[in-house]
């Protein structure tokens, strides 16, 4: 079963470029993202299960999660110092029980609604829904929420999604980096800080000068 969920998970990213990085994680501060308790059946989550018993919400919520880990073991791999893929593998032996219950009562669930197709297409759309490409904390934060699940005892895998789901979906949002200026206040870098010279107008010496970070004399 576990094999299989691994597997499922492989075949729906690779519609998202798998193989390609997410964006690198460079911060002067480390990203701070909503948090806060989510229950069953908040559109936040993700694809809604219209007329979902509780049992069958809480598995939705509970996958919801195990696939934007399975994202970011794909995404992220490449930055080594994460540990992407060990710790996602981690995470679905240490959970293993709990992940195979939910998949089962989801399958059950479009049986009932007499979808057979419909597991298939609501987990692409799962792993779609974290698509991470304009997100730079992504990777970072469901790193950290990986190995924080490893710490959890096995069974509560569902009360970790409860917590942490929200902060995993703000990841994926842009993140506009923050810096100390001028007292304590935490303040949005403009994005023009990272932006190269302007060197409109400039030709000859000034041009080049422009273009090596010198400031030409006016």
């Amino acid at each position: 079963m576990r094999l299989k969920m691994f597997c499922l998970g492989l075949a729906a990213v690779a519609g998202l470029g798998a193989a390609a990085p997410a964006q690198a994680q460079l911060f002067y501060t480390d990203p701070v993202y909503p948090s806060g308790i989510v229950e069953p059946g908040d559109p936040l989550i993700g694809e809604a299960l219209p007329d979902a018993t509780p049992a069958e919400a809480r598995a939705a919520l509970i996958w919801n999660l195990r696939s934007g880990l399975n994202v970011m073991a794909l995404r992220c791999q490449y930055y080594k110092y994460l540990r992407a893929v060990d710790t996602y593998n981690g995470v679905l032996a240490h959970h293993s029980a709990e992940l195979a219950s939910a998949y089962k009562t989801l399958g059950n669930y479009f049986t009932r609604t007499k979808n057979p197709r419909g597991l298939d297409q609501w987990s692409t759309r799962t792993y779609n829904n974290f698509s991470t490409n304009q997100s730079q904390g992504f990777c970072q934060t469901a790193s950290n929420l990986a190995k924080a699940a490893l710490m959890r005892p096995k069974g509560t895998f569902f009360d970790f999604a409860r917590e942490r789901m929200r902060e995993l979906r703000g990841s994926v949002q842009p993140y506009a980096d923050r810096i100390y200026l001028g007292g304590s206040a935490l303040r949005p870098l403009p994005p023009a800080i990272f932006a190269g010279p302007v060197c409109t107008g400039l030709t000859g010496r000034a041009l080049q000068q422009c273009q090596t970070g010198v400031v030409p004399a006016r």
